[in-house]
Order: structure tokens, then C-alpha cells, then sequence
């Protein structure tokens, strides 16, 4: 069973160290994932698996959130070039977005399963 309120720590804890990452942009921002993951796999227990589908989902969730946020700003910074111009960047974005979704969702699933076994 899902433990929403453990993959709402670790979304928020993600959305909190990805905002202040921005000193250090790859670094922190990977760090941002494995911390939101750990707090993610740590709060829901339950040993690997329960961790690593925990620290995933928080990644997951997170990650389309602002990809979401990213692509519509996207889109209308790209309304200047016209109506094709806001669809293609927003769309851009949206795609890209997506792709880090999925890398930073797999560094988090890592880490909450460390956090699961620590936290069982």
C-alpha cells in the first residue's frame, strides 16, 4: 500500500532542495533527489521494495510538477514567435522535461531504498 504522506515529505523536501540547488545546478539538483528520495523511502519503511517505489513516486511527482510549470512558462515566453512558436517550445519543454523526469525519478527510487532498510 502507498503511503501518500510519505511521498508528500520527500516531494516536498525535493521541491525545497531543488529550490535552493540553484547554487550549485547539477550537483544539487541530483543531491535534491536522493535527499527527497531518502526522506521518502525513510518515513514509508518497509524494507527495499516498499523504499524504492516510495522514493520513486516522490521523484516522479515532483519531477512532472515542474516540468509542468516549466513547459507553460515555455509555452508563453514562446507566444511572442506566434501561436506555432508557444505550441513548439511548450511542447520542447514538455518533452525534455519528461526525459529528466524519468532520470531524477531512478536516483530517488535509489535512494529511498536506502531509506527504506534504514527506516524499517
Amino acid at each position: 500500500m502507498t503511503d501518500w504522506r510519505a511521498v508528500g515529505y520527500g516531494f516536498v523536501v525535493m521541491v525545497i532542495a531543488g529550490l535552493l540547488a540553484t547554487v550549485a545546478p547539477v550537483v544539487g539538483h541530483i543531491g535534491a533527489g536522493l535527499i527527497g528520495g531518502f526522506v521518502a523511502g525513510y518515513v514509508a519503511g518497509g524494507g527495499l521494495v516498499s523504499g524504492t517505489v516510495h522514493g520513486l513516486l516522490a521523484g516522479c511527482v515532483s519531477g512532472v510538477a515542474v516540468t509542468l510549470l516549466v513547459a507553460a512558462f515555455g509555452g508563453l515566453v514562446g507566444l511572442v514567435g506566434g501561436p506555432l512558436g508557444g505550441l513548439l517550445s511548450g511542447a520542447g519543454i514538455l518533452l525534455v522535461g519528461l526525459l529528466l523526469t524519468l532520470l531524477f525519478a531512478v536516483d530517488s527510487a535509489l535512494a529511498g531504498a536506502i531509506g527504506g532498510v534504514l527506516g524499517e
